[in-house]
């Protein structure tokens, strides 16, 4: 590349939400404007990926991206890792897990960058040998809320981890941040460490603690409206984590 040209930004793959046809629509695949305009502003290239059902298909993506998104959205089928159903689960559309559990899979084989949001962390978490929490109000009775179906802008306080992802994302102060789950990791995997908790412990962020692995799962949403400019600083680090330097256009010569 001659010094003319400008920094090769990293292309970065983002999973999709599906919902099958129905009377008043086709069927759909789609994604959250946040996380693409995050990746976008964070010096990133977004690719969108769909529901592939062809593994080789997926191999054969993952080998040309740098990195992944992992979104959020419903709840994973917790019939999937051996544990029994609860009412309050509301499970993503079969595809859409198909695809998420085959993604989540060679990911985490393969060691690649990945940022995992909500149910993307939870995911990641089981993924690599980790337990979950179905629903909170049950399973940690004196948890403060962490969903409010009254109020989407919900928010409560989360406590960093010094030397963390976290730390460099917030600083010192108070950090508030959105909260719309009722599903929580449990038993942390052992590739991971946690790295913000809200103030009863529910895990809210995980980090890997593999050698040049970059991997940070959040279970709050820098993507969403309700998130602060503080949060969607949370993209810019992954970038960083990928690329290996702040993100920034070189001057052409």
């Amino acid at each position: 590349m001659s010094d003319g040209l400008m920094a090769v930004k990293p292309i970065i793959g983002i999973n999709t939400d599906f919902r099958p046809s129905r009377k008043e629509h086709a069927a759909l695949s789609f994604v959250a404007a946040g996380y693409f305009d995050g990746i976008a502003a964070s010096g990133g290239i977004p690719v969108i990926l769909p529901p592939l059902a062809d593994e080789d298909d997926l191999v054969r993506l993952l080998d040309v991206l740098d990195g992944v998104v992992m979104v959020g959205g419903s709840d994973l089928d917790p019939r999937r890792d051996g544990y029994m159903p609860h009412p309050s689960v509301r499970p993503m559309d079969p595809r859409r897990e198909d695809f998420d559990r085959l993604l989540a899979k060679h990911v985490c084989a393969r060691h690649m960058p990945v940022l995992a949001i909500g149910s993307g962390m939870q995911l990641l978490n089981i993924t690599e040998g980790g337990t979950l929490f179905l629903h909170l109000p049950e399973d940690l009775p004196r948890a403060i809320p962490h969903k409010d179906p009254t109020d989407l802008a919900h928010r409560h306080a989360l406590l960093v981890e010094r030397g963390s992802v976290m730390e460099r994302v917030y600083g010192d102060g108070e950090i508030r941040v959105n909260s719309m789950h009722h599903m929580a990791i449990d038993d942390v995997a052992a590739s991971f460490r946690v790295t913000a908790r809200a103030p009863d412990g529910v895990v809210e962020a995980i980090e890997s603690i593999v050698e040049e692995w970059t991997a940070i799962g959040v279970q709050f949403h820098p993507e969403a409206e309700t998130a602060s400019a503080l949060d969607a600083k949370i993209f810019e680090e992954f970038v960083i984590g990928i690329t290996g330097e702040v993100p920034e256009m070189k001057l052409v010569a």
